[in-house]
Parts: C-alpha cells; structure tokens; sequence
C-alpha cells in the first residue's frame, strides 16, 4: 500500500521500523525487497550497522530533517513501519521524561543479568500495569527504561507518556491494515517458514558473534541464538519465533488502536478506496 501511494502521489517514503534500519538484518527483518525499493524511493532502510547505537531520539531528528528536505519538492510524504514509538516520535514528538538517578538503571541491568528478563516484566507489571501492556515487554531495554522512570519519579512510566507536545509543522493521516486474528496468525506462521526458507538461520549464524548487541535482541533472532548455543532444537526455535511474532503483532494492534484517527481498511482492499478515502482528507 505504502508504495501504490507514493506512486500515486509522486513521493517518498519513510520506514519508521526500528529493525529495517540495520543492514545486516535482512531477511529477518522482512526488508523491502530490491524490486520494491526501485518502485519508489525508500528512507531509512539497511542505512546503518547493529555495531552503532541509533535509538528513538536520533531517528525522530533524521527523519525531521527528511521531511523538512521532502515537503520543499512534495506536497505529501508517506512513512510506514510496525515500530509504533519511532512513527509516534516523528508524528508527534517524544514524550518527555523526568531526570532519575543513572545508579538505578545499573542495578536494573544487574537485575536483568542475574535473575533474568521475566522478573523485571513482573517488576513493572505491579509498578505500572498500563505500561505493562503497550510498551515492547520482549525488549529488555525498554523494560528497564519505564522501570527506571517508575523507581526513579515515584510514579507510573505510562503517566508521563501522551502529554501536550510542540505541533507539527504539518498534518498527518493515519492509515491501517485490519484483518480477523486468525488470518493475521496463520499469515504470520507462513511468513516464519518463508524466511527460514529464505535462509533466516543462516542470516542468524553470522550475526552469533554480535548477539549481545541490542538490535539483535529481535524477534527471529534471538530464539535462532538459542538453537545455535546449544540451548534448544530448532523445531522449538521456529516454534518460538512463530509464538513470539503472534504476541509482538497483538502488541503492535493494541498500540496503533489506541489512535481513534486512524481510517482502516481490510487486509484485502481495493486502492481506488483508499485513494478516494485519503484525497478526501487532503
């Protein structure tokens, strides 16, 4: 759909997904492929390496400057992505959070190192349970982020979060895709066994040496990491990826539903639909 748009509008687009972002992630990440990059000019895909660190706040300063760059030549933009902070973060500004002591994300990490990632979810299920339920639970470094900001103000991560922001110097109309949860499941069963056929496990095997690093703490990887260390089989492994897939895309949903904007059309739309639908606004 994103590229069926920026033909139709004679624009580019922007990838707001956290993952597409590294080059050496690529089959795991479901990166455009080379064919579709050719159908329209893509930002922010493969443009840096796991070895550097590029978080939220970077990306929400590039992908500004971009569209400042962007709306000099078009009238519109397009920017798609699952990652729901990073498109939130361009689309309305990070939220801001209060200054804690940096002693209590050391002792998070020590936490995280010797009692593991389910007893800090556990941590901030009973801190925060609004959190609990939005924020990507399977990353540990967001975990240990909204813990921080619980210990450290004395008050819900969640409560900080969707404050009045600075306006934007332009609008923004927000499209989703929708289907029936089995459809979305079994799709995403298939799109797991497509990419080990694609060679995912050998993608996983040289990026082992680097697993540690956070960008590779991913869906699709790191269940690969377990099968490569010994620690599972990989018919457990793939299993995994599937069931942890299924999760993170419930969270994706509860996150892009929260936007009561958004106009949504089914999995198997007609584009002459959406184009009406979005000209409309326009």
């Amino acid at each position: 759909m994103s590229i069926k748009l920026a033909q139709h509008f004679n624009t580019e687009i922007i990838s707001a997904d956290s993952r597409q972002f590294f080059k050496e992630m690529h089959i795991g990440t479901a990166a455009p492929t080379p064919e579709e990059l050719s159908m329209a000019k893509h930002h922010f895909i493969h443009h840096k390496s796991v070895d550097e660190e590029y978080n939220v706040g970077a990306f929400e300063k590039d992908a500004i400057q971009c569209l400042k760059m962007l709306f000099e030549v078009h009238d519109t933009a397009i920017m798609v992505g699952g990652s729901g902070l990073y498109v939130d973060a361009v689309t309305k500004g990070l939220d801001d959070f209060p200054e804690v002591d940096r002693s209590i994300r050391v002792q998070l990490n020590n936490k995280l190192e010797t009692e593991g990632l389910e007893t800090l979810q556990h941590q901030l299920k009973a801190l925060d349970p609004n959190a609990y339920d939005t924020i990507a639970i399977d990353n540990p470094q967001r975990v240990i982020r909204a813990l921080e900001i619980c210990i450290g103000s004395s008050k819900p991560y969640s409560s900080f979060l969707n404050k009045e922001k600075g306006k934007r110097p332009f609008k923004t109309i927000s499209v989703g895709l929708t289907a029936e949860r089995p459809i979305i499941y079994n799709r995403i069963n298939r799109r797991v066994d497509i990419m080990m056929e694609q060679g995912q496990l050998e993608e996983a095997k040289s990026l082992l040496p680097k697993q540690h690093l956070n960008a590779l703490n991913t869906v699709g990887y790191k269940e690969l990491f377990n099968y490569l260390n010994g620690e599972w089989t990989l018919d457990f492994a793939v299993s995994e990826m599937k069931k942890n897939s299924r999760r993170f895309a419930k969270r994706q949903l509860t996150w892009f539903k929260r936007n009561k904007n958004t106009i949504w059309f089914d999995y198997d739309y007609d584009f002459g639909d959406v184009k009406i639908a979005i000209e409309k606004l326009l």
